[in-house]
């Protein structure tokens, strides 16, 4: 499939990721923008349901559930009405689909990252030159049809972490998801929230299904995918995570990716 490439700046809406412009009887409306580093949205929702397409960069959006790292090559699904809030963790190129939360029967209905194959990837193109009013009915409505099947047919990937429902574990967690290479011990953490060791580790585990222990070192990969999507070295991104070596680092990052952190762009 080959379609013609908009620049970017001509479809970008001023308030992209809060508030679209979106025309009541289209399925579909794509913008496309050019995030800042450092940026983000505070918590908001929407009454579509919305696709976030990174191609350069990389995003965090943080959801009740959890956070979910967007490199390039990856998209968030966000079902209708899912408060969420985002975090531009490098200048990055960003493609969004709104879309009506009724437009397909199959949608996904959590929120979730999924691979963008060339297919896909085609697709949302194609979606950035249409006009506003695209022919609902016709062959650009079509295409909407396919876009939205492979939507469907995505498959989730694992760059979701998550988080305790509120109170002092959820602002612990959110804690060393904002910088997951500080050492502080399971004692010290326990002692600043009042509990046991015993009791932290225990409810911890019960409100996210994992050990502190796994939680900072998920912590530690996402971090390494921001910086990997800035082009940082693995030395760099070793040193800057606490790892004794890079290739502690590179071990932890296969086992958790499937691939080595050298590799893990070149395979999308």
């Amino acid at each position: 499939m080959s379609v013609k490439r908009q620049p970017f700046l001509d479809r970008v809406h001023p308030d992209v990721l809060h508030q679209p412009d979106v025309p009541a009887a289209r399925r579909v409306i794509a913008y496309a923008a050019e995030l800042p580093r450092g940026g983000g949205v505070a918590p908001h929702s929407h009454e579509r349901a919305q696709l976030l397409a990174t191609v350069a960069g990389s995003i965090a959006v943080t959801t009740q559930a959890g956070t979910y790292v967007v490199p390039p090559e990856r998209a968030l699904w966000i079902p209708a009405g899912v408060e969420h809030e985002t975090r531009h963790l490098a200048a990055t190129r960003l493609r969004t689909l709104y879309i009506d939360k009724d437009a397909a029967p199959d949608l996904p209905s959590r929120t979730g990252v999924v691979h963008v194959g060339h297919l896909l990837r085609c697709l949302i193109d194609a979606c950035m030159t249409l006009p506003r009013d695209y022919d609902e009915e016709g062959a650009e409505g079509r295409l909407m049809g396919v876009l939205l099947d492979q939507i469907a047919a995505s498959n989730e990937l694992p760059l979701h972490i998550p988080l305790p429902g509120h109170g002092p574990l959820r602002d612990m967690a959110e804690g060393i998801l904002r910088n997951p290479a500080a050492h502080l011990s399971l004692g010290l953490w326990a002692g600043r929230l009042g509990y046991s060791t015993r009791t932290l580790e225990r409810s911890f585990k019960k409100e996210t299904g994992m050990t502190m222990r796994a939680f900072r070192n998920q912590a530690k990969l996402f971090r390494a995918l921001e910086m990997l999507s800035q082009d940082m070295s693995i030395n760099d991104i070793s040193d800057a995570l606490g790892f004794e070596a890079p290739s502690t680092f590179i071990a932890m990052f296969k086992a958790g990716f499937g691939v080595t952190p050298g590799r893990y762009f070149q395979k999308a």
